[in-house]
């Protein structure tokens, strides 16, 4: 894709997750995400955070927070998941044409919302409806993360099989099923585990394991 079409495929994910989180209930808003812990409210604020980001601020936080990445996410989405529930889905809904974004490539911010996306669905039971264009897209782009999802080492000498969207990547024991399982998988979500199969699979699960 190039940046223009990825852009519109940005919105479109948005604009689902925005209809997605106007259906939640009270209790569903605050059980645990699949993004280590975090609730369902703060993994959406973080959506609508990284929506709104721009370089100059996403800098100022970095340096705020002495460029601890990870304790920058966690802080500003915890403080902006205190916001109501309302507000977090009106600001996402004015997200759905600005192309802002932190100083990175605009690939990710897809992956932004489609992964973010599946932490709050999976648990939830809901079914993500995503487009194959945008689960291909952003497995395609994690295959070459390290950091933060660390998906480079995790799935090295694995070959790997989306069986509902026609993509495939790598060489070795394979680790298939469907693309958001396999997705979640990749990007160190261990509940993307049970719906994969193949002789990879075994190898995928120890690479995730904590380590002792």
């Amino acid at each position: 894709m190039d940046d223009s079409t990825t852009w519109k495929v940005i919105h479109r994910e948005r604009a689902a997750m925005a209809d997605t989180l106007a259906t939640l209930t009270p209790s569903q808003w605050s059980q645990p995400s699949l993004c280590g812990g975090w609730s369902v409210q703060v993994t959406a604020a973080h959506i609508v955070m990284g929506a709104e980001q721009t370089p100059g601020h996403f800098m100022k936080r970095m340096a705020a927070n002495g460029f601890r990445f990870n304790k920058m996410m966690d802080r500003d989405s915890r403080k902006l998941g205190a916001l109501p529930t309302s507000e977090l889905i009106e600001r996402l809904r004015a997200r759905l044409t600005t192309t802002n974004r932190p100083p990175a490539p605009v690939m990710t911010m897809l992956g932004e919302v489609v992964v973010h996306g599946e932490d709050i669905r999976f648990p939830l039971g809901i079914a993500g409806n995503l487009s194959e264009d945008a689960l291909a897209a952003c497995l395609q782009m994690y295959t070459g993360a390290n950091f933060p999802v660390g998906t480079k080492k995790r799935i090295d000498s694995l070959r790997l099989v989306a069986n509902d969207v026609g993509w495939s990547h790598g060489a070795g024991p394979e680790v298939n099923g469907p693309g958001a399982a396999l997705l979640l998988a990749m990007t160190g979500r261990s509940a993307g585990l049970d719906e994969l199969s193949g002789d990879g699979l075994a190898t995928l699960r120890k690479r995730m394991e904590p380590a002792r």
